[in-house]
C-alpha cells in the first residue's frame, strides 16, 4: 500500500522554506489532506503491525503523533512549525520517551526510523549501566551484530563526563557506559514514502533493532 504522494513531500519542502503562520494558514487544507491524514493512516496501520512485538500496545495515532506546532517559549528559533511529521509507537506513545519502541520522522528530504533509549531518569540510568556492566559480552555482541551495524551503525546520544567509581574499569572496555542516551537510527531518502511496502520496511527495521532495544529496556525495568 502507498500512503503518501508527491504532494506530501512538496508541502514539507515548501514549509521548510516558508515557516510562517500566514503561509501555513493559507495552505492548511493542503496540510490536512496531503500530510496529516495520510500520516495518521500510516501510523495507525504501523501500530497494528507492531502489536505482536509489545505486550501492551493499546494506543491510537493521536497518542503517538507529535503536533506540528513548535513550542517556542524557551527557544531562540521562533519558527512556528516543525518541518517534519513524527510519532512514537510504543506503550505510552509520545508521552513516554523512555521505553524502547519505534520513533519515526518524515521531512521533505529524508525519513528516519529510530529505536533505543532516549530519556531515562537517574535511577533508570544507574540500573541500565549496571545491567550493561554485568552483561558486557552480550551487549557487545548485540551492538556489533552485522545486521545491526549495517542498518543502524552505532549507538548515539548525550554522555556524562563522570561515572561512579565502580563502573570506571568496565568503561575502559566499553565507553558507551558514559552515555545517558542510547538511541540509534537509520536514514532513508524522503522518496521512500512513495514506494509500496513502506510499512513492511519499517517493521523489518524494528526487527533488527529489537534485540538491542529489548536489552536496554531490561536494564531500566
Amino acid at each position: 500500500m502507498i500512503y503518501f504522494s508527491e504532494a506530501t513531500l512538496r508541502f514539507l519542502r515548501q514549509l521548510a522554506k516558508n515557516n510562517n503562520r500566514a503561509w501555513f494558514n493559507a495552505r492548511k487544507d493542503e496540510y490536512l489532506q496531503q500530510v496529516k491524514a495520510p500520516f495518521e493512516n500510516f501510523v495507525g496501520d504501523l501500530i497494528e503491525a507492531l502489536q505482536p512485538y509489545f505486550e501492551h500496545l493499546s494506543i491510537t495515532p493521536n497518542d503517538s503523533i507529535f503536533r506540528i506546532y513548535r513550542d517556542v517559549r524557551f527557544s531562540k528559533d521562533k519558527s512556528p512549525y516543525k518541518t517534519k511529521v513524527s510519532a512514537i509507537i510504543s506503550p505510552g506513545g509520545r508521552k513516554n520517551k523512555t521505553m524502547a519502541g519505534v520513533y519515526l520522522e518524515i521531512s521533505g528530504t529524508e525519513m528516519r526510523v529510530y529505536s533505543g533509549l532516549y530519556q531515562a531518569d537517574s535511577k533508570q540510568l544507574a540500573g541500565l549501566r549496571t545491567h550493561i556492566a554485568y552483561n558486557l559480552e552480550e551487549f557487545e555482541q548485540l551492538i556489533n551484530h552485522a545486521k545491526f551495524k549495517q542498518v543502524f551503525g552505532e549507538i548515539r546520544g548525550k554522555k556524562n563526563k563522570r561515572l561512579p567509581q565502580e563502573l570506571a574499569e568496565d568503561a575502559l572496555r566499553q565507553p558507551l557506559l558514559y552515555h545517558k542516551q542510547f538511541y540509534f537510527f537509520t536514514t532513508w531518502p524522503a522518496t521512500i514514502i512513495l514506494e509500496p511496502g513502506l510499512l513492511e520496511k519499517v517493521v523489518a527495521t524494528y526487527e533488527v533493532a529489537r534485540p538491542v532495544s529489548n536489552f536496554l529496556f531490561e536494564g531500566i525495568s
